[in-house]
């Protein structure tokens, strides 16, 4: 019978084995998201979610069985001034691990384990990223292009307040499923600014995707008043750009691939050389303000 059959043994004795488990929490304690090996960072979470419900407790036993527990003091500090208010709403799940494939040289299964809703969230960064590439895509499918780059994503908000009402399951809305369902997992523990701060984050993650084709025609422009041979820049094999709907898989394969057919609206470089109308966008000045270079400003 697997009584008592818990854990993984990683190839080591029980001492050797605990310490380790032990170390890999009170680094995720400490820094709030650790690279390790996929099997490590299961086993780590589950022993990380067990201390983190230990110091919501928050009572004289839990805090001896946690001191003797984490090995350092900044650990122990962080699980009961932090991580108790950060979670006190939440029932579980405070742990995520994420899959980075496998390690060259012994070809391990790497992972990223970390804390959710820590200042430096990952699924935080990728979901507003997506909300944003998404945003465009739908505006550059109904709207102008110079419309939409003079506009930008200025919407987000309103945007992203629709979507939380959508039930699971339920047709409509803007953004893909996925999207909308990552979106309402990330604010439904996060305090009413989570909203403010998602929507500002896919709203500046849009402006540079649209403000990035107007300012390398800014510098494509500074460069040819000295060498009439510059050419414009061209997109990279698989570079997937704003308006596109085929896959990255199909633009990387080329005339090798199957041919699809592109749709109209696509955001290239040339088409954005092209755009007299757009003279200085909100989100061409928001971009230039954060990535400000001589040539660019005085373009």
């Amino acid at each position: 019978m697997k009584h008592g059959v818990a854990f993984r043994k990683f190839s080591r004795t029980m001492s050797h084995r605990d310490l380790m488990l032990r170390n890999l929490v009170t680094s995720l304690f400490e820094h709030q998201r650790i690279r390790t090996t996929l099997p490590k960072a299961l086993d780590t979470a589950r022993l990380a979610e067990k201390i983190i419900t230990m110091g919501k407790k928050a009572d004289p036993g839990s805090h001896t069985r946690a001191a003797n527990f984490l090995l350092k003091p900044i650990a122990l500090t962080n699980l009961f001034e932090t991580f108790s208010k950060r979670y006190a709403e939440r029932p579980g799940g405070y742990t995520r691990v994420l899959k980075l494939g496998n390690r060259q040289g012994d070809n391990a299964p790497q992972a990223v384990l970390e804390l959710v809703d820590n200042p430096e969230d990952l699924r935080w960064e990728m979901t507003a990223r997506a909300v944003g590439w998404e945003i465009v895509q739908n505006k550059i499918a109904k709207e102008k292009l110079s419309t939409v780059v003079t506009g930008g994503a200025q919407e987000a908000k309103d945007i992203l307040e629709a979507e939380q009402r959508i039930e699971y399951g339920e047709k409509g809305g803007l953004l893909r499923p996925k999207t909308r369902w990552n979106v309402q997992k990330l604010l439904r523990f996060r305090g009413t600014e989570a909203l403010e701060e998602l929507s500002a984050k896919a709203a500046e993650h849009a402006d540079k995707l649209l403000a990035t084709p107007v300012a390398l025609k800014a510098m494509f422009d500074k460069k040819k008043e000295k060498d009439a041979r510059n050419f414009a820049p061209r997109t990279i094999a698989g570079q997937k750009l704003v308006g596109e709907t085929r896959s990255v898989l199909d633009l990387a394969q080329g005339d090798l691939g199957y041919q699809r057919k592109a749709p109209s609206n696509i955001l290239t470089m040339q088409k954005a050389f092209r755009l007299k109308s757009v003279k200085r966008p909100s989100c061409l000045i928001s971009f230039l303000s954060l990535h400000s270079t001589p040539y660019l400003m005085d373009a």
